[in-house]
């Protein structure tokens, strides 16, 4: 009741209230009244869904992955209701990123070197890291340029007025995966002196797309959804180390939908969307 104020009972030492009813009736009206109450208020519609249980989960991804793993999101978007939101960039920079600990669910990396290293530092859960892709390495020209045997001396000529546009090879893995194949080849003699180092081998391509470069060192799948550009040259398999993609759930993931996508990525539907954009499935673990 309004203007109602303890009062001290001198006798029993409790406190009691003025205005109000302490009568053995009146007690047994006002527990009556605060049942009621409470089930009243349980009657009540449920609030809505906060915006925060409704967030897209979010996923860190190499450059390289784009087109595939928007299309694995969009699958296991019709099969959850759980929206994947990403970033795309080169794995050095996204390593350092969730190192950091930037929001991210997910973090796919193009290299073993680099989840090596978010593992090292705690930015990732190790027992959850899996090898999901492989993929292989191609020199790209302007669209109908011929074929370009794999010597010193074509590709001194073909770089006299330009450079090779390729992924930083110090810290990029498309980068670091070409250097191995030229070293290997005996190839890099010819070009080191003409490199183009590109943040991450998607803005290598771009460069040969544009015009701004002749040749380009990229993914075998970056090639496949760049129709301004062709191939012109495969590097062999063995010339340099096996190309792999790996994932795993960052230190710092809230999104609960988080284990369910790194499954997913592992799973029948994601390798059939992978191997349908020209990624190597059948020999990873």
């Amino acid at each position: 009741m309004i203007g109602a104020r303890p009062l001290l009972n001198r006798c029993s030492g409790r406190i009691s209230y003025k205005g109000l009813d302490a009568t053995p009736g009146g007690l047994m009206f006002q527990r009556l009244f605060f049942v009621l109450c409470v089930l009243a208020a349980a009657a009540l519609p449920a609030p809505p869904v906060s915006a925060t249980d409704e967030r897209p989960l979010t996923v860190f991804a190499a450059a390289s992955m784009r087109e595939a793993m928007e299309a694995i999101a969009d699958a296991f978007e019709e099969e959850t209701a759980t929206k994947v939101v990403f970033s795309f960039a080169g794995t050095g920079t996204l390593a350092r990123q969730v190192e950091a600990g930037a929001p991210a669910d997910l973090f796919v990396s193009a290299d073993a070197a680099w989840m090596d290293y978010v593992r090292d530092q705690d930015a990732v859960s190790a027992d959850t890291i899996v090898e999901f892709a492989s993929n292989g390495l191609v020199l790209v020209g302007l669209e109908e340029s011929p074929v370009l045997e794999l010597s010193p001396e074509n590709l001194h000529a073909v770089l006299e007025t330009g450079r090779l546009a390729m992924a930083d090879p110090e810290t990029v893995p498309a980068g670091r995966y070409g250097k191995a194949a030229l070293v290997t080849l005996g190839l890099w003699p010819a070009v080191s002196a003409r490199l183009a180092p590109m943040e991450n081998v998607r803005i290598a391509l771009a460069s040969v797309a544009r015009g701004d470069a002749p040749l380009a060192l990229v993914y075998r799948t970056d090639a496949m959804v760049e129709p301004a550009v062709a191939v012109v040259a495969e590097l062999p398999q063995q010339s340099h180390p096996p190309i792999r993609y790996l994932a795993a759930l960052t230190s710092s993931r809230t999104h609960p939908a988080a284990p369910a996508f790194l499954e997913f990525l592992n799973g029948p539907r994601a390798r059939e969307i992978l191997h349908s954009l020209g990624f190597l499935t059948d020999k990873v673990n």
